[in-house]
């Protein structure tokens, strides 16, 4: 899911819904979950990709800081 941001990938999920979770697996210590919701369009809401960029970039951020 490139609008998420790079490296991040989505799950499907389809049980009384659709569901997506945002996630990030580049790093070999940790898979992070950046933001889960439920779709109730075809597109994702650009509030719900705009939370997982904000948290990737804090992820991103403690992890150069490290």
């Amino acid at each position: 899911m490139s609008a998420g941001g790079s490296g991040v990938m989505a799950i499907r999920i389809h049980s009384g819904g659709a569901f997506r979770v945002l996630y990030v697996t580049q790093y070999p210590d940790a898979v992070y979950v950046l933001h889960t919701f439920e779709k109730k369009s075809r597109k994702a809401r650009q509030t719900d990709l705009a939370v997982a960029r904000r948290r990737l970039a804090a992820l991103l951020a403690r992890r150069t800081g490290l």
